[in-house]
């Protein structure tokens, strides 16, 4: 059966090779096995139920948690010629009956419903009169009570599945799951472990930043002002916060929409198809949004506040660059948030998990303080150790200088204890900065030593700093009706002259992509066709389409075809309006030349990467150099190359594996692969001689193995 598994691929959804994970979830599936499939948020796991739907006979159920992502993706579904539906709470008895009735009688490939469903009786018995080859079940995580979004109607999926004539194969996905939680989800749902596919928890198109002891809101408005052009979403931590934040976007007429529990049912929804449909560039939201949001051009997540665990940080950030392009992920950390979320904590009913959860949110404290790679935190969290820094987060490229600000830190810890260590942070600015303040006047504080020794500097920029010392620990925050401030047992020893503090200059700034004139023309032409049929612009096309378009610059039918994401059914719709807008702006514009064409080549090798850089890399790796060679040409590193292939590969780009690993080294993999699995790199590292280089094993658990 599998060997229907490319063409449909090719016809339906425009790719012209599998990613890596989904060809081995294929055809285990087709091979009749129960199957857990881990891979990160955006890594194509709908592939790997959809291609299996398409080929089986019968309609396939999809148990999905989230309302919004059944929409999305029977949207996208029904845009290229497959028979889909859902069945939730979002529609009227009638309609839901007529769903039923249609997948009684075989009128749908896939069926997406929400768990809770299963908890009716009569669903039950009408599942029992569908021919259902596979249950699909999403966000599978949530069946565990040690995931991070556990939800009891999970526990009903295996009961159901026992209750049917045919006995359905599972297919089990998510993108957070900790080795507790996948053993859960494999006892739970009758899934042999051996059955387990991981593909990696990175996300290469990513980058992370942690933002310490900035003002959040002028970082946030700069950077909105310099991403205008494209959508993110601004992850808070309760729902005032989020009202807060987008009053005050709105008043810097930013086109912002918001979305939190505490909205009615008619308005959250009218924000979210603002947000789905381009309508506004901005969502701001409590982690209440996007769990199952298909929109595939979010080019930035940030989180305003600390969220509670490093589960949902990673599927909340994951829903940036789901299109394969490259995105930012950046967290705007201040101590304060930890209160905020032991607090939420400490509401929850479920006392049993409380521990659970506060170990959780320490975690989450150490990713924000940790000086080391912020993807390989995340990947040993997730059980990955056999890694390497990924030379695209903020501590891998931080560049900034580091000034001495040892007596300016000195200054602030002797106000503080000079005060007693019984005030907040902002009137032990207006005590440093010389405040004439009724309430510094009126306790006496000007006859301090300290008071005024920073009256160089405003009251603003002193708090600012004092955040800054308390992100490093220096100062620390006493909670209570009024939180006050006290230094630390590590700010004694500053104040000893034991040790010096440095402080990095303010992190600027910068764009997530470039300007690109066809990109834009290309948008609006999607966006107007979007509006006709009433569905999102990234169901039209991607914005990984899109710059494949600017790339390739198809004139014919024959060389749209060949674009990533362009399969027949989109061709015939849409092929001839984006080839005639592209002849249209060549014609306008002789001398364009795509920015994938135009990354600028760095002096000398480093791990920062510039934009699509991957994509030069390719096209000299396709015009058969060597990896020596285009390490050479391009003054990069080898390592950069190697990583470059790889990213290329996964975005279902061709790349020849074939070229990359010697004959002679192949048996010896396959000797290594067949004594230790292929789970860990570094005990295949140990089996194979030196010249064996984790790239070559990358190449071949990843490509070359899947032939097998």
């Amino acid at each position: 059966m599998f060997e229907q598994a490319l063409p449909l691929l090719e016809s339906y959804f425009g790719y012209h090779s599998f990613r890596n994970g989904q060809e081995q979830a294929i055809r285990s599936v087709l091979g009749g096995r129960n199957t857990i499939c881990v891979m990160p948020t955006g890594g194509g796991k709908s592939i790997c139920y959809q291609i299996p739907a398409l080929i089986l006979s019968g309609t396939t159920i999809v148990i999905s948690p989230l309302i919004s992502l059944m929409k999305d993706q029977v949207d996208a579904l029904v845009q290229i010629g497959v028979p889909a539906a859902f069945i939730n709470s979002s529609l009227s008895y009638n309609e839901a009956n007529e769903r039923i009735d249609a997948a009684k009688q075989g009128k749908y490939k896939l069926l997406y419903i929400a768990p809770e469903r299963l908890e009716s009786p009569d669903f039950i018995e009408d599942l029992k009169s569908m021919d259902i080859p596979l249950i699909a079940v999403d966000e599978a995580h949530c069946i565990s009570q040690w995931g991070h979004d556990f939800r009891p109607s999970y526990r009903h999926i295996q009961y159901m599945i026992d209750g049917l004539p045919q006995r359905p194969k599972v297919l089990a996905l998510t993108a957070t799951a900790t080795p507790r939680v996948r053993e859960d989800i494999c006892r739970l749902l009758d899934i042999d472990e051996r059955n387990t596919i991981i593909t990696g928890f990175e996300r290469v198109n990513l980058s992370f930043s942690v933002i310490k002891g900035q003002d959040r809101v002028k970082f946030l408005l700069e950077y909105l002002k310099q991403n205008e052009k494209e959508a993110g979403i601004i992850y808070a931590a309760t729902r005032k916060n989020v009202d807060q934040l987008y009053e005050r976007l709105r008043k810097e007429h930013i086109n912002v929409a918001r979305y939190h529990a505490g909205m009615g049912d008619v308005e959250r929804a009218q924000e979210q198809e603002r947000f789905l449909e381009d309508k506004a560039s901005v969502m701001v939201a409590t982690s209440a949004f996007g769990m199952g949001i298909d929109k595939s051009n979010i080019r930035y997540v940030l989180h305003f506040q600390l969220p509670k665990n490093m589960e949902s940080y990673y599927q909340e950030a994951g829903r940036a660059g789901r299109d394969g392009l490259k995105s930012e992920c950046i967290l705007l950390y201040s101590p304060q948030d930890v209160q905020i979320q032991r607090f939420l904590i400490d509401q929850s009913s479920d006392r049993s998990r409380m521990s659970q959860e506060l170990e959780k949110l320490q975690q989450m404290v150490d990713y924000c303080h940790t000086e080391n790679c912020l993807q390989e935190f995340i990947l040993a969290y997730f059980g990955e150790t056999d890694t390497e820094p990924c030379g695209r987060c903020g501590n891998c490229t931080d560049s900034r200088t580091r000034i001495e600000v040892t007596r300016e830190t000195q200054m602030v810890l002797s106000c503080v204890i000079r005060m007693g260590q019984r005030f907040g942070k902002n009137i032990t600015a207006q005590v440093l900065t010389g405040s004439k303040n009724k309430k510094v006047t009126e306790m006496g504080f000007e006859r301090l030593t300290t008071y005024g020794i920073m009256k160089e500097k405003g009251a603003k920029e002193v708090s600012d700093f004092i955040e800054f010392l308390i992100s490093q620990e220096l100062i620390g925050i006493e909670q209570g009706q009024f939180p006050t401030l006290y230094v630390t047992p590590k700010g004694k020893d500053i104040l000893l002259g034991k040790e010096q503090v440095y402080r990095r200059e303010t992190l600027q700034v910068k764009q997530v992509s470039k300007n690109d004139p066809l990109f834009e023309a290309l948008r609006d032409v999607r966006k107007r066709i979007a509006d006709e049929e009433k569905v999102p612009p990234f169901v039209i096309f991607s914005d990984a389409a899109l710059k494949d378009m600017c790339a390739k610059l198809p004139k014919t039918n024959e060389e749209f075809l060949q674009v990533s994401g362009v399969g027949e059914h989109k061709l015939q719709k849409y092929g001839l309006e984006f080839i005639q807008a592209i002849r249209t702006f060549c014609e306008e514009h002789p001398d364009y030349k795509s920015e994938l064409e135009d990354e600028p080549v760095p002096k000398k090798a480093a791990k920062k990467e510039a934009g699509d850089s991957h994509l030069e890399t390719l096209k000299l790796h396709q015009s058969q150099l060597s990896i020596a060679d285009i390490a050479e040409r391009r003054e990069l590193a080898i390592s950069t190359v190697e990583n470059h292939l790889l990213q290329c590969a996964q975005l279902g780009m061709e790349v020849d594996f074939n070229r990359l690993i010697p004959d002679e080294y192949i048996p010896l993999l396959e000797n290594a692969l067949s004594e230790v699995g292929r789970d860990r790199l570094k005990p295949i590292k140990e089996l194979l001689p030196e010249e064996v280089s984790y790239f070559m094993i990358k190449v071949y658990v990843y490509y070359i193995s899947k032939k097998k």
